[in-house]
């Protein structure tokens, strides 16, 4: 009679042999390196293009000293649009523009406001801008020139003042300024944020309106 308790165990089924570990897939991990590779060039392509780009059409500068208070203080920075003269395109009265003021480059870049263009007449007399005998409305100023002066702008010139007008180096010291040396326009405030905005040219045409020179407080 066969006993389970007395009776042999069935004898255990060998244990198989551990399989190795697969191989590292080295094909995979070069291609995820090559791919790496390539989307960080790319990347680092795409910004240098970007800034490139950037610097061909814009210029960023700081605004130094208080010629140009109250539109503009120091310490603010600017954006300026290289391309706003190219192609045939003019200055209008009132732009607020960058150039140089030396062929050079030295002494730095100045920002000033467009007062006088190509062919005008500028007399500043008796704390008046003129031009063409014509008194300019000129609300944006600081308070008015207590210098006096005559000039005639040369073709491809413009005339420069700074809006703090007593004091600012422009072209009642410098002249007309050949249209080679601007670097561009003033288009937008955009630091600090609290004073971001955009700059707009302020400057109507001359006026004959009688009481033009007296609403320039």
């Amino acid at each position: 009679m066969f006993d389970p308790e007395t009776s042999p165990a069935p004898p255990a089924e060998p244990t198989p042999p551990a399989e190795d570990a697969p191989p590292l897939a080295t094909g995979g991990v070069l291609r995820s390196i090559g791919q790496f590779v390539r989307e960080t060039f790319y990347t680092l392509f795409l910004t240098a293009a970007l800034y490139i780009v950037l610097n061909a059409i814009t210029a960023r500068i700081r605004v130094e000293g208080y010629s140009m208070v109250p539109t503009l203080q120091g310490g603010e920075f600017i954006l300026v649009y290289r391309l706003a003269y190219r192609f045939g395109r003019q200055p209008q009265r009132g732009d607020i523009v960058v150039f140089r003021p030396q062929d050079n480059g030295l002494g730095g870049d100045y920002i000033k406001r467009v007062v006088g263009l190509p062919g005008d007449e500028v007399l500043i007399q008796n704390g008046t801008v003129y031009i063409n005998n014509q008194p300019l409305y000129e609300p944006y100023i600081l308070e008015r020139p207590r210098y006096n002066g005559y000039w005639k702008v040369p073709p491809g010139h413009i005339f420069v003042l700074g809006d703090n007008r007593n004091h600012s180096t422009d072209s009642h010291i410098l002249g007309p300024i050949p249209m080679t040396r601007v670097l561009g326009k003033a288009v937008v405030v955009y630091w600090p944020p609290s004073r971001a905005r955009v700059l707009r040219p302020e400057a109507p045409p001359p006026t004959t309106h009688p009481t033009a020179a007296l609403r320039q407080r």
